[in-house]
């Protein structure tokens, strides 16, 4: 076994990693950026080793310092965690002709199976079903068009080294097709350094499976699937293990050709085939990544089987001990990405520091795996994933619940985050009948994501929890010492609690000496408030009326903000005098930013596409910001003249920054 290795990795991959390899009693070697000189992973690994600037082409993709690394410090070998040189062949033959090993499979695997046009090239020599498409090289965007005509629109333009969502768009016509292959090629070439794209038929309603695979080089097993439907963007958002779609004909139909096409490249490791899965439960070949996945947590959790430590003990020439007959589902496993994005701005990225960062503690049914720390940063150089909250359960309701739970008990400040968007999504009726596909987010939010789409919650619950709240607040001011005499101050027992828009009259509140709680008389009827809150604490634990629940508490000026399940309630509790008061005062608004073109988020501005005097019209492209790895094409929102153009092409930008003025 070895003594040493070294993770080409940062992030949550990176301490994921760390953790299995400590338990193995592998001492650890990080690399790190100069914008991650602070971070997790660092921290974690028993050494570490900088490697260069920020931007990844310039570090985390630069092999020769990664191999010099590893001879420096000892480490006999490499684990490359997902993204950054995890796919690419001539990494492993430069750490193979240095004598160290690559935690993977060799280059020959890599190179048939990570590219996307070879693997499915090969797929159908093997007999695997693949969808229709053309696989050569295209020159150039017309011929795309006519590639794109020839196969039937819709079809889908890809990255041949592709992976994670970048370089990849629908094309439904040939305009889309031009503008498709220009975007995609574009992304492929800054993301991976390869622009080769190939355009295969886009099925439509399919659902997103894969097949969990796992080789010594001569015993290769399947541990059942992965459902990886809910998408964005055509990047994973929820993922769960088993899928709640597939009978066991099915599974076992697509383990075994999984199996059949590990073999036929002699792989040994851990590695996914993906399929798309139509309504009929045909499955077509997708493409297969030669590494570890995002959501391999969830295949950990039914199987109990730890991944990362069969990677290494494979790499390291161990066989498995593990046969087909052995894997057994036990249980349901969810996956929810915790983003820095804003699903309220069209889910752009939100950089900056972590000014509290309070993930849910780990235990038999929540598992976090994290890459970041209170009072660190968020960066716009890399994937804006804060964490991947993981939950068990005996069956899928019960994973959904405490995922439900869970995220309500995940308290971040600082960034803007996804969790709103994925209690929206654990909350829609769809979701929880199981009737997933791709296009679910798509169908589900045709407009974006707003307040609206946030799961029905009963307002009275959370009145209970605000009027408990400030009785505590105004109990605890009334015994500041100091007060003159006479004059102390009163504590009511009868408030307006004005919740978001709403006013709530009539709201009284006295002690449960039943309980040992309060009951809060609202909706005309009392309830039963229990909890054990304090100030200070950012989260309030109880029950409302026997039902336990968790509520997020940020103290803002005379009110509060409280979060629960996703939505986040302004809240204000005044005695009934000072709430007549208070509908008096006049309302501020804000100023008009409609002739400004701001910049949604912190990037690079990679072009303007107008100029000054010149007169554009509703949906027309005027700039592209590049930011965590993706390009974001800004649209006018009307008809109008462009005054002034405030910044240049090339720039960082700054979240609000003018980029162009309209007279």
């Amino acid at each position: 076994m070895f003594k040493k290795i070294l993770i080409a990795n940062r992030g949550e991959i990176a301490c994921r990693v760390i953790k299995s390899a400590r338990k193995m009693g592998i001492a650890t070697v990080a690399v790190y950026s100069d914008a991650d000189r602070d971070a997790l992973h660092v921290q974690m690994a028993d050494e570490a080793v900088a490697i260069g600037p920020a931007p990844s082409a310039q570090s985390y993709l630069v092999m020769d310092r990664i191999v010099q690394a590893c001879k420096d410090t000892g480490a006999e070998a490499v684990h490359p965690g997902y993204g950054f040189l995890s796919e690419n062949k001539a990494f492993q033959q430069a750490l193979a002709a240095e004598g160290i090993a690559f935690i993977g499979p060799d280059a020959w695997a890599i190179e048939a199976m990570g590219d996307k046009i070879t693997s499915k090239k090969l797929a159908a020599e093997a007999g695997v079903s693949t969808v229709p498409g053309f696989m050569g090289i295209i020159k150039d965007a017309e011929e795309a068009v006519t590639i794109a005509s020839e196969i039937g629109f819709p079809v889908m333009i890809k990255a041949s080294a592709g992976g994670g969502g970048k370089g990849m768009r629908v094309a439904w016509n040939a305009d889309e097709a031009r503008d498709g292959f220009e975007r995609a090629t574009s992304e492929a070439r800054s993301s991976f350094g390869d622009d080769r794209v190939f355009i295969e038929k886009f099925i439509e309603q399919p659902r997103h499976i894969e097949i969990q695979v796992l080789s010594d080089g001569e015993n290769c097993i399947y541990l059942a699937e992965r459902e990886c439907s809910i998408q964005r963007r055509h990047q994973k958002v929820i993922e769960e293990a088993p899928s709640p779609f597939l009978d066991e004909a099915t599974r076992k139909a697509m383990g075994e050709q999984a199996v059949a096409l590990a073999k036929a490249v002699d792989y040994k490791s851990a590695g996914t085939v993906e399929f798309i899965v139509d309504a009929h439960r045909n499955f077509y070949f997708l493409e297969m990544n030669t590494r570890l996945q995002v959501e391999h947590p969830v295949t950990e959790l039914i199987t109990g089987l730890d991944l990362v430590d069969w990677m290494i003990k494979i790499a390291a020439g161990q066989k498995l001990t593990v046969q087909q007959a052995d894997v057994k589902i036990k249980g349901w496993a969810l996956e929810s990405r915790i983003y820095a994005e804003d699903p309220y701005r069209n889910f752009l990225p939100s950089t900056g520091r972590l000014v509290r960062y309070m993930p849910p503690k780990d235990s038999d049914t929540v598992r976090v795996d994290t890459g970041v720390y209170e009072g660190g940063e968020i960066s716009m150089f890399y994937d804006p994933m804060i964490a991947k909250l993981i939950t068990y359960g005996i069956d899928r309701n019960l994973a959904i619940k405490h995922m439900r739970t869970a995220l309500d008990e995940f308290y971040i400040r600082g960034v803007s985050h996804n969790i709103p968007f994925l209690a929206s999504l654990l909350g829609k009726q769809r979701f929880v009948d199981g009737k997933l596909t791709t296009n679910f987010i798509a169908e589900e939010y045709p407009d974006g994501f707003h307040a609206t789409d946030l799961p029905p919650e009963d307002p009275t619950v959370l009145v209970c929890v605000a009027a408990s709240l400030h009785h505590l607040a105004v109990s605890r001011e009334a015994q500041i010492s100091g007060q003159m005499g006479g004059h102390e101050r009163r504590v009511g027992d009868s408030y307006v609690v004005k919740l978001g828009k709403d006013d709530y009259h009539e709201i009284t509140i006295r002690a449960d000496a039943k309980r040992g709680g309060w009951l809060v008389h609202a909706g005309g009827r009392d309830h039963s408030v229990e909890s054990a809150w304090t100030f200070g604490q950012p989260l309030w634990e109880g029950k409302v009326d026997g039902h336990a629940l968790v509520v997020q508490v940020d103290r803002k000026g005379i009110g509060y903000e409280l979060f629960h399940q996703g939505a986040v309630a302004r809240v204000v509790v005044l005695e009934p005098i000072a709430a007549t008061l208070d509908a008096l005062m006049p309302v501020k608004l804000p100023p008009d930013m409609s002739k400004y073109l701001l910049s949604p988020m912190p990037g690079l501005l990679v072009s303007v596409e107008v100029s000054e005097g010149q007169e554009v019209k509703s949906g027309e492209k005027l700039a592209v910001v590049e930011a965590m790895k993706m390009e974001n094409v800004l649209r006018a929102e009307q008809d109008g003249t462009v005054k002034t153009i405030h910044a240049e092409a090339g720039g960082s930008l700054s979240v609000d920054q003018i980029i162009i003025e309209f007279e």
